[in-house]
């Protein structure tokens, strides 16, 4: 008789947890197909080898499976390094210390005098339909972006970035970096995105943008040159014409 114990909940609770890490990973960066691929031989595979008992074809799949393994390891390796860096991020150990931290609205001012210099440069910048592309790093380090542009390591500043995105300046046309507060670099090269569901009314800016929220999980806010219109792209996903409250909240959820 078959017995369901207490080690049995805990078995098919971390493999759950293991299949669902997964599918965010593969679904992150777009390979969702080849996650439900990988999930039909599996369980083929266990179909084949435990419950129908065919010796050769289970064998046969076996080999595939243990070759499987290492051709995929080769063709993800950025995905998974880049699962493996989130799961020891420092993200996780601050949001662990925040619930125990006696000076939460002290943290929230701190965090909102951070934003609001960004929020209003957008907004000044939208109106005078002036383009701008700011990155802000999260738990993922962008130091190799960092390296593309010209180093400032200066105070989050209004007039600042307001200056570097005018039409004048050298600056302008690259992305600048925010990390750990300070304006980390200005006229910094992203990795553009070929996505064919992008609106070909966006332009390099915004592939841009989106280019840069698939290799990492950093925020990347775009202001239109044509329209004025402020967007945020994250995760691989674009959010287009923010107002400046919506792009507060967005910033203020990020940070807490």
């Amino acid at each position: 008789m078959f017995e369901f114990g207490l080690k049995d909940i805990v078995d098919i609770t971390l493999v759950a947890v293991i299949l669902y890490y997964i599918y965010r990973l593969m679904r992150e960066s777009r390979s969702l197909n080849v996650f439900i691929g990988i999930m039909i031989f599996i369980l083929l595979w266990l179909f084949v080898s435990q419950i129908l008992e065919m010796k050769l074809l289970g064998s046969i799949m076996d080999k595939l499976v243990s070759v499987g393994v290492i051709g995929l390891i080769i063709l993800f390796q950025e995905d998974i390094r880049k699962f493996l860096f989130n799961l020891g991020t420092r993200q996780r150990i601050r949001s662990f210390i925040n619930l125990f931290s006696q000076n939460k609205e002290g943290q929230k001012q701190r965090d909102k005098s951070a934003i609001m210099p960004i929020v209003m440069s957008c907004l000044s910048m939208s109106k005078r339909k002036v383009g701008a592309l700011i990155v802000i790093e999260r738990t993922m380090p962008l130091d190799d972006i960092v390296a593309t542009g010209s180093v400032l390591d200066a105070n989050i500043n209004q007039l600042l970035i307001e200056n570097i995105f005018f039409k004048n300046s050298p600056l302008h046309d690259g992305a600048m970096v925010i990390a750990g507060k300070r304006i980390k670099a200005a006229g910094c090269i992203l990795p553009v995105s070929h996505s064919l569901d992008i609106p070909k009314e966006l332009g390099l800016r915004h592939r841009a943008a989106l280019g840069i929220s698939q290799e990492s999980d950093c925020l990347t806010i775009v202001v239109s040159e044509e329209t004025g219109s402020i967007s945020i792209a994250h995760k691989g996903e674009l959010s287009l014409r923010l107002s400046a409250e919506k792009l507060e909240s967005i910033l203020t959820q990020e940070e807490d």
